[in-house]
């Protein structure tokens, strides 16, 4: 009930409950007392289904043994919100919560795996991502928590970083990705529609875009956008080679995180883009993002240069 502000939904529910078992309890008990006396003469009691030339559907009180069955599982029902939660915002005698369960699971995961977790913490982040060990163990973490975003093999999606190649927004040493997952980030790119100017200006700057990376652009607008780019170079600097303090990506490479066609980044100039990755510090705790950065860390590094380090 702790979604609820208002104690009027734990008395709700409390009463509907109790109403329900009583209810239940005294529709058993006036059929455990109805009986049929069927007199000599006088026809059974049907309800009026026959079948086969005279074969009847009888109109009788349910068993004596269907019944206590029933009777028992009111009376189970009455101590299990007795002892549980279950009743509004009755805690039960026993006073048992899923979260204490849940504590108690991750103590008991502490005691059993924390010795791990705490020797690989004390590792350089480049010998963690060597150790067979260590990286069979930052692959579970990643497929836990991080394959919903950037996949099961890493490679990303649209809006979505690929972690195996060499191209990162703020950088790609094993610090600074742990710095990453432990305080996540905050990507933004703000509308540069008014700055660049008309519709045939983006257009412009979006095939001066593409042409820093060599790709297919139209040569008169590429050098239209140049001019106009101007109010792209603060972030991306006046080369387009991007600028990992801000994390503003290097536009001369072909690695694009929304696509690389001109629509795209016309659309993304005229409406700017904001990502958000969130972070895992509190979550998964320091020895645990030091495993998982040195796994994602080894995905963008040959198994021969981890191994060497």
């Amino acid at each position: 009930m702790a979604d609820f502000t208002s104690g009027f939904w734990s008395i709700y529910v409390t009463v509907l409950t109790v109403l329900g078992i009583a209810g239940c309890a005294i529709l058993l008990y006036a059929q455990s007392r109805a009986k049929i006396v069927i007199k000599e003469g006088e026809e059974a009691n049907t309800t009026g289904h026959s079948w086969d030339e005279g074969l009847s559907e009888l109109n009788n009180p349910m068993p004596r043994w269907w019944m206590w069955l029933f009777y028992i599982t009111i009376v189970f029902g009455v101590i299990y919100l007795a002892l549980y939660p279950g009743l509004g915002s009755f805690k039960g005698k026993l006073g048992w919560a899923s979260t204490g369960e849940y504590e108690a699971e991750l103590k008991k995961a502490d005691e059993d795996y924390g010795p791990i977790f705490a020797k690989y913490q004390q590792q350089d982040l480049k010998v963690v991502a060597a150790d067979p060990q260590a990286h069979a163990i930052g692959e579970r973490l990643f497929l836990t928590y991080c394959a919903q975003c950037h996949g099961s093999d890493a490679r990303g999606n649209k809006g979505f970083p690929n972690l195996t190649d060499k191209d990162w927004l703020y950088g790609g040493d094993p610090e600074v990705i742990k710095t990453t997952i432990l305080n996540g980030r905050n990507g933004m790119m703000p509308s540069m529609a008014a700055a660049v100017g008309s519709d045939k200006d983006v257009e412009a700057v979006a095939h001066y875009v593409l042409s820093l990376s060599g790709s297919t652009s139209d040569p008169i607008k590429v050098a239209f956008g140049k001019e106009k780019f101007g109010a792209c170079a603060a972030c991306h600097g006046a080369n387009g080679t991007g600028n990992q303090a801000l994390g503003a990506p290097n536009l001369t490479d072909k690695t694009w995180l929304y696509g690389g066609s001109v629509d795209t980044i016309m659309e993304t100039i005229r409406k700017g883009r904001t990502n958000a990755m969130p972070p895992f510090k509190e979550f998964l705790g320091d020895a645990k993002v030091h495993l998982l950065a040195a796994y994602v860390w080894s995905l963008s590094n040959e198994k021969s240069t981890v191994a060497q380090k």
